[in-house]
């Protein structure tokens, strides 16, 4: 009997930085980056090429501050800033696991990580490292979903997987819904027509557009985010087509 193999090749995978807060009311939780870094080593073991899209919401959210009178440009560049801090803090943890990692910007800051090249992430992810795609898009307005959508079309993943603190796309927030309907598997065009909560609408027309699978999962529910690489069926997946 032969072990199970990665069903992909290659995996964008989307974190939001509220992930990184674990127990915390603020910043970044030491065992739950070391969890999520342990998790993206054994996936990388076993082959399969892993980049990683992070928000920094769990430090600062540009648009609630827009909201209360700052300038939303300045917010949401201070934003992007966020998701530095929390890819750096990814690489430490990933290499003191002894997983070789490059944090790549799309915003310059060369001094403490490489400048976003498409061609050079590519050779990143074939040589065998983990490469975590901070900053966003570099632009103002564009969520981190949307970079992470944007990303995963770039380097040709072969699937999009979005953790989050629910089991899935529901009908109606679980949390305050507890007979909500979680969907095991949605169309993107539903997701429109039924205004699901998945991702901004961004995110969604591009990985519709260029038909990347989308895989909805919940971070909380440990060995959920291996058993989606070995193609188990965790959470809901949103693809193109009939359903």
């Amino acid at each position: 009997m032969t072990e199970q193999s990665p069903a992909y090749r290659r995996v964008l995978l989307k974190l939001s930085g509220e992930a990184l807060l674990g127990q915390q009311p603020y910043g970044v939780d030491p065992d739950m980056l070391g969890r999520i870094a342990r998790d993206i080593r054994d996936i990388n073991a076993m082959g399969v090429q892993i980049a990683v899209v992070i928000g920094g919401g769990n430090i600062f959210r540009g648009a609630g501050l827009a909201q209360a009178g700052m300038d939303r440009v300045t917010g949401d560049q201070i934003g992007m800033l966020a998701t530095v801090i929390n890819a750096l803090a990814m690489q430490d943890a990933l290499e003191r696991l002894g997983v070789f990692c490059r944090v790549m910007s799309a915003l310059k800051i060369n001094q403490v990580c490489e400048d976003y090249i498409r061609r050079r992430a590519v050779r990143h992810l074939e040589k065998g490292r983990v490469v975590v795609f901070a900053a966003g898009t570099g632009n103002p307005f564009f969520t981190t979903d949307s970079a992470a959508s944007l990303r995963a079309i770039e380097i040709g993943a072969d699937v999009m997987l979005k953790a989050t603190k629910v089991d899935g796309i529901f009908d109606s927030d679980p949390v305050s819904h507890p007979d909500a309907h979680r969907y095991d598997r949605v169309t993107y065009d539903q997701v429109f027509a039924q205004n699901l909560a998945v991702m901004d609408a961004t995110a969604v027309v591009m990985c519709r557009d260029n038909n990347i699978p989308l895989q909805v999962f919940n971070l909380n529910n440990e060995g959920d985010l291996i058993r989606a690489i070995m193609g188990e069926h965790v959470g809901t997946v949103v693809e193109r087509g009939g359903s």
